[in-house]
């Protein structure tokens, strides 16, 4: 292929990744002027894209909405690596709902966030503020700190440089703070947040780790803050990060 020609497939490719994320996870379908602004992309631009997306079902149309579509979902089933860890992580995820009542979650990290790949509303809980797929920052949410304790300094050092963005008044941002809070996990407290992703919301998570001893992710438990009792759901997260890594063991398929 010339060289022009490649370049013209790359840049339209750049675009149409660009609309692709432009969507998050509280959205319920985007217009074309929406996506356009979010995408930073003229107009006439997103509408050809959007029409091609649409297609081949990377996106689907409703009136003027759009939204993702499920060649999307299918494809994102086929991450291997994230797909397995969910299969194994449902058994542990269901007991740990039961024997709290609360949501809980799975989440593992990438390039400084937590992405949820498993989530399972408790018998009496609000709906859960994140969906599978959805992304959490990891310096404010328990997961993210749960991971991050656990880190290379050299990751910490880059989250804490990149700023502590306010997901609400109570964000931790103050990189000391945040530091002696790390300390403790890493020691063995539990990591917690308190209304600092989520008004009104507090979690406790747990890391999760691999038979050998590498970083998977976190589990963790959440619920209304009045109402939220981390000690008491403590030794129930603990042993669901430590049943998922005994089910992570070479040579044991997950059974469901």
């Amino acid at each position: 292929m010339p060289e022009a020609a490649a370049n013209d497939a790359l840049g339209v490719l750049d675009r149409m990744t660009s609309i692709l994320e432009a969507f998050d996870q509280d959205d319920r379908g985007l217009g074309i002027s929406e996506l356009a602004l979010r995408a930073g992309l003229p107009k006439s631009t997103v509408s050809r894209l959007v029409a091609t997306l649409v297609r081949q079902r990377y996106l689907e149309r409703e009136g003027k909405r759009i939204h993702l579509g499920l060649r999307l979902f299918e494809l994102g089933q086929l991450a291997q690596q994230p797909r397995e860890l969910r299969v194994a992580a449902l058994p542990v995820l269901a007991d740990l709902r039961n024997a709290t009542g609360e949501n809980v979650h799975l989440a593992i990290p990438d390039r400084g966030e937590m992405v949820c790949i498993g989530v399972m509303r408790g018998r009496s809980a609000a709906p859960p503020t994140v969906r599978t797929g959805g992304r959490l920052p990891i310096h404010a949410t328990a997961l993210g700190k749960a991971v991050l304790a656990h880190s290379p300094l050299s990751d910490v050092e880059e989250v804490l440089a990149s700023g502590l963005e306010a997901w609400t008044s109570r964000t931790i941002r103050d990189p000391a703070v945040l530091r002696r809070q790390l300390v403790g996990i890493r020691r063995g407290a539990l990591a917690e947040e308190v209304g600092e992703f989520a008004a009104g919301l507090s979690c406790a998570a747990s890391a999760v780790f691999a038979p050998s001893g590498g970083l998977v992710g976190a589990v963790s438990v959440s619920g209304c803050t009045d109402r939220f009792d981390a000690d008491r759901f403590a030794p129930a997260i603990r042993a669901a990060a430590q049943a998922l890594t005994r089910r992570l063991a070479p040579g044991r398929p997950p059974a469901v």
